[in-house]
């Protein structure tokens, strides 16, 4: 009788799990936006530092594009209660967010970065905060950015000029635009699927 107990227990403890995974992925997805967001921010900094040669395009593009997610954030946050995980998770993204920004802010004004560095921190960087998101949530294609990001870091350690270049725009596009699309479909998949359930 005791076993059987347990074994009611261990299968409740196994559920709660699998909810607090299926909600982190829920309220990840709900983010999905953002890596769209960032995708095309990091496009039009480049843009507009090719095309106007202007040292200020990657400053101003990133503080306008914080600034822009912030308001967003904020308003999309009233009423929205937090869990545990959802914190965590946040942490981890505006941990790198202000990190990258200091490095790659103090890096292009100090003069002392090549492109090779700058895209070297800045993978490594995506790369890890990925990996420790997709371990937590347990989201296999979130992990795959992560390796996109680590391939890349090192392709800007030993690659040279032009592919490296072309590896980046890449890793953006499938890393942020492509999986944050991806996302936003998922949401809309999975509302819909609640509202058809209630």
């Amino acid at each position: 009788m005791p076993s059987s107990s347990e074994e009611l227990e261990l299968k409740d403890r196994l559920r709660l799990i699998e909810s607090m995974i299926a909600e982190g992925r829920r309220t990840t997805s709900s983010y999905g936006w953002t890596f769209v967001l960032w995708g095309v921010a990091y496009y039009v900094a480049i843009l507009c530092g090719a095309i106007f040669h202007n040292p200020y395009a990657w400053p101003v593009t990133m503080m306008s594009t914080a600034i822009l997610m912030a308001v967003i954030l904020w308003r999309k946050s009233i009423d929205k209660p937090k869990t545990t995980r959802s914190r965590a998770i946040g942490a981890i993204w505006y941990s790198m967010g202000i990190s990258l920004f200091v490095l790659l802010f103090s890096l292009g004004y100090s003069g002392r970065a090549d492109q090779h560095t700058l895209i070297a921190a800045m993978a490594a960087m995506l790369g890890a905060t990925n990996a420790a998101s997709s371990i937590i949530l347990r989201w296999k294609l979130q992990f795959a950015c992560a390796v996109v990001w680590w391939a890349l870091t090192i392709l800007a350690c030993f690659g040279h000029g032009q592919l490296l270049t072309v590896a980046f725009l890449a890793a953006l596009f499938l890393c942020q635009i492509v999986f944050g699309v991806y996302l936003m479909i998922h949401e809309a998949r999975a509302r819909k699927l609640e509202a058809s359930h209630a």
